[in-house]
């Protein structure tokens, strides 16, 4: 673990990957429920990184971490969220070849797995979620979109993402999703954040 200072009351933790960092993470969440957590703000995960802010002792903090003993993260124990996909998107056939599958094969390989979201970034409500073996990893586009449409289901390198709002994209698109992600009127107002644990259910096109 790497350990950078940010400001005066927040550190960046530098781990290896998506499983440290999901690792970590959890270890972090039961600690701050437990009351063995020095006051925070906001932790934040990402790809390879957590950051931790609102620290009254970042290096009292920082000397402290180094010596926990993390044990890797057991399935989360939340309630599963299931997202009705159709999947017809235009990438479809392109992330077919490069897999050497049929479009069938991808559809039947992407629905059969328990999905985890890792990290939420990029727009409000947008999630990117692990949980595909490490060879079906999907190079971008390279030529983004400059639309893509709210639902859309997409992969980029090992990560699922599913588009909140109309946006910019350079993920591969395989489907589509009607569900809501982000509602400012609910609470919580994302409906998929760090840990939760996701399944694409096929629909009919």
């Amino acid at each position: 673990m790497k350990i950078l200072p940010v400001g005066d009351r927040a550190l960046l933790l530098e781990l290896d990957g998506p499983a440290e960092v999901h690792a970590l993470h959890v270890e972090i969440e039961r600690r701050r429920r437990d009351g063995r957590l020095p006051a925070v703000e906001e932790v934040i995960p990402a790809a390879r990184t957590i950051l931790i802010d609102g620290l009254a002792d970042p290096m009292r903090f920082a000397r402290e971490v180094t010596d926990w003993q993390v044990p890797p993260a057991e399935v989360d124990d939340r309630g599963l969220v299931e997202v009705p996909t159709i999947y017809d998107g235009a990438d479809l056939e392109q992330v077919a070849r490069h897999w050497h599958m049929t479009t069938r094969e991808v559809i039947a390989t992407h629905a059969s797995v328990e999905h985890r979201v890792a990290f939420c970034g990029f727009a409000p409500g947008f999630a990117y979620i692990t949980g595909l073996p490490p060879e079906r990893t999907v190079p971008r586009r390279a030529n983004p979109r400059t639309a893509v449409p709210a639902g859309s289901v997409a992969l980029a390198g090992e990560f699922t993402g599913i588009y909140p709002r109309p946006s910019p994209g350079g993920w591969q698109l395989i489907g589509r999703a009607e569900v809501s992600l982000w509602d400012p009127n609910r609470d919580p107002a994302t409906l998929l954040s760090p840990g939760t644990r996701v399944r694409f259910v096929e629909l009919g096109s």
